[in-house]
């Protein structure tokens, strides 16, 4: 009777875990610590589910193996990719490669730049570049990617983008603590708005700033006009509520729309077998993607994301 009573027990208390992390996703809300940093592994919540399904079985607690069977379902139907899919009509107008990369502090800015050199992006999103990175940055690429656009900073601070189209200044994310550039590509006669993403990480104590930054990022999603990239860290995955927003916007995650949408980003030490999708490449509805792969880089926590890309208009 005591194993039994402490097998019911030791269920109670993993389903309630769980039951709170998928109430806030069922709410559409990103709850407070420890929910949103929870949120980010969603999928590997079927672990403590499933063994208090075990635990319910053993101890003969059927009450307890319904709870677990409706989140176990609840798990499944959330693991699904979020967003919208399907090809954009029009025929295909032009082709480019983009890439992001968080180079944690610029520790790995000499594995991007062989990154860059081995995969040849047209466009590339530079997370965490500081001071010696940017400089790194121009010394070594800037004859293959004469345009860049920048923020320049210590620490986590500055960001990059790198681009073999010409640039035009355009207005990034003000307001934010990290460098969020923007720029408009000309992209072989088509005029493209690129905006790198980085907000603050969901910190303990911090949720409001990280609230805040994607707040800023949706806003800036929501009114802007095709044909519009968006990428970078966004230190949250399509399970935060505050994420969903921005797709809400009509804007699509690449990885997704090529068939990677729940592949890992972050912590590179644990991806693939474990981790979340927090790097993204989000395009408007008139792009579609051919391929997206996700790149380990040395002295980073983040993979690297690679996506082909295809601009589409009017036949």
């Amino acid at each position: 009777m005591t194993r039994r009573r402490l097998g019911t027990w030791t269920a109670g208390l993993l389903f309630a875990a769980v039951s709170v992390v998928l109430g806030c996703r069922l709410a559409d809300t990103d709850g407070a610590t420890p929910v949103p940093q929870l949120l980010a592994f969603l999928p590997w919540l079927l672990a403590p589910a499933g063994a208090g399904l075990t635990l319910a079985l053993l101890a003969r607690w059927w009450p307890g193996t319904v709870w677990a069977a409706v989140l176990l379902g609840l798990l499944a139907w959330f693991i699904a990719p979020y967003g919208q899919g399907g090809e954009p009509d029009g025929r295909a107008l032009v082709s480019f490669r983009v890439m992001t990369s968080n180079v944690e502090f610029g520790r790995a800015t000499d594995a991007l730049v062989a990154a860059v050199r081995e995969q040849k992006p047209d466009l590339v999103f530079v997370e965490e570049c500081e001071y010696g990175c940017s400089a790194t940055l121009r010394r070594s690429l800037s004859e293959s990617y004469p345009y860049r656009r920048s923020v320049e900073g210590s620490g986590s601070t500055g960001s990059v983008v790198l681009s073999r189209f010409p640039l035009k200044p355009a207005a990034g994310i003000r307001g934010s603590t990290m460098g969020m550039p923007g720029a408009v590509a000309d992209v072989r006669g088509h005029a493209v708005r690129l905006q790198l993403a980085h907000p603050m990480p969901p910190l303990p104590g911090q949720l409001d700033v990280w609230r805040r930054e994607l707040g800023k990022l949706r806003d800036f999603a929501a009114a802007s006009r095709p044909p519009t990239v968006l990428a970078g860290d966004f230190n949250a995955s399509q399970d935060h509520a505050a994420f969903r927003a921005i797709l809400d916007t009509g804007l699509r995650d690449a990885a997704r729309l090529a068939g990677s949408g729940r592949t890992p980003t972050w912590p590179a030490r644990t991806a693939p077998a474990i981790g979340a999708q927090i790097d993204h490449v989000l395009v408007s509805a008139d792009f579609s993607a051919g391929d997206a792969r996700f790149l380990d880089l040395a002295d980073t926590d983040h993979r690297a994301l690679l996506v082909d890309i295809t601009l589409h208009g009017p036949t």
